[in-house]
């Protein structure tokens, strides 16, 4: 008894240290610049998150392509992470049916590309590797070679069917009504929980747009009706509404597509230019049907785009004028809410305007622009103004601005923690617009 009790703390030891260099940082993320396109997707369902349920039959994909002549070999593992997305205490053997490294042997070449590149694909759960409890995931690529440095992560869900979610999200808010909030009312309804204390152990998280900046934690429902928790009037709930985002398609080196105004090839692949943005917080709300910050990989001549989409240089512009003590950026799941070189826009002094080139793999593809104070840590608000604290800032809510029309999507994670548990259970997950 004692030596198994020792080969279990041997191992939890071994696989928390596996993982101590990244617990910092668990988001979703590409470390090495030739990686590019990381994409988390249901195959069965363009615009559900990237969230299974447990013992089920559904599947999520993880593909991403590395601009290079050839393969290398790549190995992957998963981590399980508690609501904040640290790691929890489990160890591997209790939440993964498998080994917990596994090569990736789905990849194929480029076709008919002027860049080449190398397109690999993950199709979670597998026969190697099979989740099992619900939670937090994080999933890590590696070169065979190399294990502590990861090429890149991202995070994913496994949800249980043990409380159902129920809830609107309204213009009508504590800070008034039909102005630049919207407020969400919702309920929480748990199952097969009879022991749980719901002012201790239930923990709700909210993201608007799966955007990672705009998370919310709710530690305490407002009430409690029987089985049922009641979240309504409370701070957390309210969000800015922000706008409807900016969209291009880029489907065709033959034809400038949706919010393109001119392409061109330059050498070595080709080059799209937008037509020129411009700012949106003193125009009326436009209606519109985006996909919620989501990008689509497509090439519309190839039998498979993921293979035959090229790499294209894009060109955004917006006209607004000089901000002196505030940065933008361009935003989406494009960039995966990260905010650095890669998507800060420079602004051209001649033109009088922002500009940005990005390369990015033919498709269809939302964004928007949003301001961070250029001497601030804090995230963008993504509002796409300076965020709350700095609301009265002259540069703020300056490219977007806020509507309640805009029709934006809540995701909703409910996580069970009772006292003595060594991890966090996902237990409820619904997306509210």
């Amino acid at each position: 008894m004692k030596n198994i009790i020792y080969i279990l703390i041997l191992l939890s030891l071994a696989s928390l240290s596996v993982f101590a260099s990244y617990a910092a940082d668990t988001a979703t993320r590409v470390f090495k610049p030739t990686f590019r396109t990381l994409k988390v997707s249901n195959p069965d369902n363009f615009m559900s998150p990237p969230v299974i349920r447990l013992n089920s039959d559904d599947r999520l994909v993880i593909s991403f392509d590395e601009i290079a002549e050839d393969n290398r070999w790549l190995q992957y593992r998963l981590l399980h992470c508690n609501a904040d997305w640290q790691p929890s205490r489990l160890v591997e053997s209790e939440y993964l049916d498998g080994f917990n490294i596994a090569d990736i042997e789905d990849f194929a070449f480029s076709e008919n590309t002027f860049v080449h590149f190398v397109n690999y694909r993950i199709e979670l759960p597998n026969q190697a590797m099979r989740p099992l409890v619900s939670g937090n995931y994080l999933l890590q690529v590696f070169d065979r070679d190399a294990p502590d440095e990861p090429v890149l992560q991202t995070r994913f869900m496994v949800a249980e069917d043990a409380a159902s979610i129920s809830g609107i999200a309204s213009g009508r808010t504590d800070r008034g009504h039909n102005t630049e909030w919207q407020q969400l009312d919702m309920s929480v309804t748990l199952r097969g929980l009879e022991n749980a204390n719901p002012y201790q152990d239930v923990e709700v998280t909210l993201l608007q747009n799966g955007c990672e900046p705009s998370r919310r934690t709710l530690r305490r429902p407002q009430r409690v009706e029987g089985n049922t928790l009641v979240y309504q009037h409370l701070p957390e709930l309210i969000f800015p509404a922000g706008n409807e985002y900016r969209r291009f398609e880029s489907v065709s080196n033959g034809f400038p597509g949706m919010g393109v105004d001119s392409l061109k090839f330059g050498g070595t692949n080709y080059h799209v230019w937008l037509r020129k943005d411009s700012g949106r917080a003193l125009r009326n709300y436009e209606f519109d049907s985006t996909q919620h910050g989501r990008f689509l990989v497509r090439e519309y001549n190839a039998t498979d785009s993921d293979l035959g989409a090229d790499y294209i240089t894009v060109h955004f512009s917006l006209d607004m004028p000089l901000l002196r003590n505030a940065d933008i950026y361009v935003d989406g799941e494009l960039t995966h809410n990260r905010f650095d070189s890669s998507n800060r826009m420079a602004y051209d002094s001649e033109a009088r305007l922002y500009r940005l080139e990005m390369p990015l793999k033919q498709g269809a593809y939302n964004y928007r622009y949003v301001t961070l104070p250029a001497s601030a840590k804090e995230s963008p608000s993504p509002s796409g103004d300076l965020g709350e604290s700095n609301k009265h800032h002259p540069s703020g809510n300056l490219t977007e601005g806020n509507k309640f029309e805009t029709r934006n999507e809540y995701w909703i994670a409910v996580y069970y923690h009772p006292a003595g548990s060594r991890a966090d259970r996902l237990i409820g997950f619904a997306v509210i617009e």
